[in-house]
């Protein structure tokens, strides 16, 4: 998600040592390999599709086994009161890195990820857009996803964060409001005055809330429409792009746009229709350049087509979805 600076500390501590014997008591196995097989970089899966340890961003989230034996983590996860989806213990290890990269697919055009560093140490270096920080250990921040970002850990040790992704209420954002007004890297003494700390309690019960539906069977034409004006803006805005080729593409996307809305309104969810949505995203599947970089965004000078795959075209069409829709208790009156 794009947000106003690279880099925003939330008003909120946690008890970093609780977290650390949390996740020391955690089995071997349940640390999963990077899906992308980065080195270095493993994951605990605590909120996942259907509990279980994978990294699937889409389907019902529930909470897995190895998150109902950390307690204390599940107290820090509800005290957001927010709705989340995918969250996990990351780890890098010693020596090792993230490499540079923008989040650009469906799930990051509407998360932002919260970082909750639970073993850490200064040697850990987290990198956005023209900034870097040191998140030290117990404390709450977001980043700025759709800018480039890395991590380096230059230490022997390894580092884990505890990271939970949310859309968001009104409630939160509003909150990232009032503290986007400091600076973090400078004004921290403001920050701390606003700080309250979570301790542990023994005996609480929390609810956490997760994510049910957020990846639609068939996405509404209005989303379409929304996902594809921000795109043809970004590469619109770009001086260096071919002239040609930004009008072709801006062409390209709204006729796709139209045909998926004509679709919509014969067929909605309807099996008959994805025959016909299928054909509007191999349409446009089939113009795209073979260069994925042949048009670069404005905002962040990435390719443009890796964002309408990942972000449009992917995310349109995801019929096994269906019956989580219009099956579940309460879809029909």
């Amino acid at each position: 998600m794009d947000i106003a600076q690279p880099f925003i500390r939330l008003p909120f501590t946690f008890d970093a040592k609780r977290l650390a014997d949390e996740v020391s008591n955690l089995p071997e196995s349940a640390w999963m390999v990077h899906p992308t097989r980065m080195s270095g970089n493993s994951a605990v899966a605590l909120l996942s599709r259907d509990g279980g340890d994978n990294d699937d961003f889409d389907g019902a989230m529930r909470e897995t086994p190895h998150l109902h034996a950390c307690p204390y983590t599940r107290q820090v996860i509800a005290s957001f009161g927010e709705v989340f989806g995918r969250s996990r213990f990351m780890k890098l290890a010693a020596g090792a890195e993230v490499a540079q990269h923008v989040d650009f697919n469906y799930h990051w055009y509407t998360r932002v990820r919260i970082h909750i560093p639970v073993i850490t140490n200064p040697q850990v270096t987290f990198y956005c857009a023209d900034q870097n920080t040191h998140m030290k250990a117990g404390e709450c921040w977001i980043f700025n996803s759709w800018r480039r970002h890395r991590v380096t850990n230059e230490s022997d040790a390894d580092r884990v964060h505890l990271v939970i992704d949310t859309a968001g209420s009104s409630r939160f954002w509003q909150l990232v409001r009032d503290m986007q007004q400091y600076d973090t890297l400078t004004e921290a003494e403001k920050i701390d005055e606003r700080l309250r700390f979570l301790p542990y309690e023994p005996d609480k019960q929390v609810e956490i809330l997760t994510e049910k539906y957020n990846v639609a069977p068939v996405m509404a034409p209005g989303e379409v429409d929304a996902l594809v004006d921000g795109v043809v803006r970004d590469f619109e805005q770009n001086p260096q792009n071919d002239a040609g080729l930004v009008s072709s593409y801006r062409t390209m996307l709204s006729d796709f746009a139209k045909d998926w809305r004509e679709v919509w309104h014969l067929h909605g969810y309807e099996e008959q229709g994805w025959p016909k949505y299928q054909q509007a995203i191999d349409k446009v599947t089939a113009q795209l350049h073979p260069n994925p970089r042949a048009l670069i965004t404005q905002s962040n000078k990435i390719g443009v087509n890796p964002i309408i795959v990942q972000r449009i075209l992917r995310a349109a069409l995801a019929v096994d979805k269906l019956d989580q829709f219009v099956g579940s208790p309460g879809a029909k009156s």
